[in-house]
């Protein structure tokens, strides 16, 4: 554990399987404001984003108020109406509390809201595993690397000595802008040869290879 001490995850796509929900989510909203259709595809590649970006950049000419809207709808589906199961990826868990065991300082820097950050945290159980996370509505939207940045400050860590790991590009772009090392995991919502254009120092195609990648590799 010499390299790294403070490892952050992103959440949705490399902690938790959500694609599904999001993307029927917004589908959903899209239906009921009667918005022109986009592709699930369209839809899963701004996954990662925070809310306001993601729909400013499937309908890039919506006004702010129709953005405020469109997100406002979106966010009673996803915390009220739908009810598409969104479990952990396999092992998620026993990685966690194997990291913490090892001494590691674990963090979330996600593009979701704060209430459904906390909805996934509440459901999952794994809020001791996360004293510090940051969310896109309560700082700059990745790839900005004001959340990764904030904390850093929070744990009072060197950007030398901490890992930003996700499954897209906007994880590793914002690993980039705040110089810390990027690394991907490729069964989330980005193919792994886009990711790889990121520069990332590692990938893992299961979430239950990343402690043995640590080992190796630091």
């Amino acid at each position: 554990m010499d390299k790294y001490s403070l490892l952050v995850f992103d959440w949705d796509g490399t902690l938790m399987d959500s694609k599904t929900q999001i993307v029927n989510c917004m589908q959903s909203a899209i239906s009921e404001l009667s918005l022109e259709s986009r592709t699930d595809v369209e839809i899963s590649n701004i996954i990662g984003l925070g809310l306001e970006e993601a729909i400013s950049s499937l309908y890039p000419d919506l006004k702010p108020k129709e953005i405020q809207h469109a997100c406002q709808t979106y966010r009673e589906h996803y915390l009220f109406k739908d009810k598409t199961p969104s479990p952990l990826f396999a092992g998620v868990e026993d990685v966690l509390k194997g990291l913490k065991e090892t001494g590691y300082e674990l963090a979330v820097a996600t593009g979701k809201s704060r209430r459904g950050l906390e909805k996934g945290l509440s459901e999952t159980g794994l809020h001791e595993y996360f004293p510090i996370t940051r969310c896109a509505d309560e700082t700059r939207s990745k790839p900005h690397p004001q959340m990764l940045e904030e904390i850093l400050v929070d744990y009072n860590t060197d950007a030398n000595k901490a890992l930003m790991i996700g499954d897209s590009e906007y994880d590793l772009q914002l690993a980039n802008n705040a110089k810390v090392d990027g690394f991907a995991v490729s069964y989330g919502v980005h193919d792994l040869l886009r990711l790889l254009k990121q520069g990332p120092v590692g990938f893992i195609d299961d979430i239950n290879q990343l402690p043995k990648w640590l080992n190796d590799h630091t």
